[in-house]
């Protein structure tokens, strides 16, 4: 069994489909009253059909009150680094503390390109997302002085003023899914978010894909702990009998999400959907047994 221990968070991914703003908007209100912890939307900036993420976010921010917001996950290759990071420390000011950045090293390359991006390798992309994430955090560091200055292989600055400072600690949580990728995770990142769909085979993948995090941490001198794992969940179903993982009433739910939160250290769980009603009741009487469960099972353990 590997619990790392992290407290519990749900959340939600939805289509930021052009065509249905306002519902898109709506539902990620819906998962703010429903009490979830966040919303979070996927970052394509060369699809059409989908708003703009970082624009979207801004305004969902505006629109919810409680519930924290993240790409899931934030395409770099489109979004340059020094000013992803001044456009992610801005939004966490404004909504008071309450955005997560998620990013990934970027997919779909010729879209990519298309857009005026670099077309990179897959292990190009690995050594341009760990840059990327140096040049963020240098950023958002404001209790050094003086100047930003990185000499990249793919990305540099030159003099960039650090600041403005965000309102919290913003952890960044990686899309990740093959070995370099998760050593990346386990040696710099504070979060694992990837979606079990597009795990090799589903949650049967998690205890190996974990130990090569751990073993980046360690090698890394950190603790593995450090690295929360997060996980997306787009094929979900509120049903009257067991078919799935979760696929099936809200006691099943329930039964699923414990054994990954105590036995593969899940303690994110994001569902997709776009259902309104499955939000609610994920909100409002799964994540709460959830929750009890898994401090039940914690408690004698401490």
């Amino acid at each position: 069994m590997t619990d790392y221990g992290h407290d519990l968070l749900f959340g939600t991914f939805i289509t930021p489909a052009a065509q249905r703003a306002r519902q898109v908007v709506d539902l990620a209100v819906t998962a703010d009253r429903a009490g979830l912890d966040l919303v979070s939307f996927q970052d394509h900036p060369y699809q059409a059909s989908f708003l703009d993420t970082s624009t979207l976010l801004a305004f969902a921010a505006a629109r919810t009150e409680r519930i924290h917001l993240n790409a899931n996950v934030t395409s770099l290759p489109l979004r340059p680094p020094a000013v992803l990071a001044r456009a992610a420390a801005s939004l966490d000011i404004l909504s008071g503390g309450r955005f997560e950045l998620g990013i990934g090293a970027g997919a779909f390359w010729d879209g990519i390109a298309a857009m005026g991006g670099r077309r990179l390798s897959a292990a190009q992309g690995v050594t341009a997302l760990r840059e990327g994430i140096e040049i963020i955090r240098e950023i958002w560091d404001t209790t050094i002085s003086g100047e930003v200055n990185y000499d990249g292989q793919y990305y540099s600055v030159n003099g960039a003023r650090r600041g403005p400072r965000p309102a919290h600690d913003i952890p960044v949580w990686v899309g990740a899914y093959k070995p370099k990728m998760l050593a990346l995770t386990g040696a710099v990142a504070d979060g694992w978010l990837p979606s079990i769909e597009y795990l090799p085979r589903g949650a049967d993948s998690i205890p190996e894909l974990n130990a090569l995090i751990d073993g980046a941490a360690h090698d890394a001198g950190r603790d593995p702990a450090a690295v929360r794992r997060l996980m997306n969940f787009m094929n979900v179903q509120l049903s009257s009998a067991p078919r799935g993982l979760l696929n099936g009433p809200p006691a099943a739910w329930v039964d699923q999400i414990v054994d990954l939160a105590l036995r593969h250290g899940i303690s994110a769980f994001i569902i997709g959907g776009d259902d309104p009603s499955i939000t609610q009741r994920f909100g409002a009487e799964i994540a709460p047994a959830v929750r009890e469960a898994v401090e039940r099972e914690r408690t004698p353990a401490r």
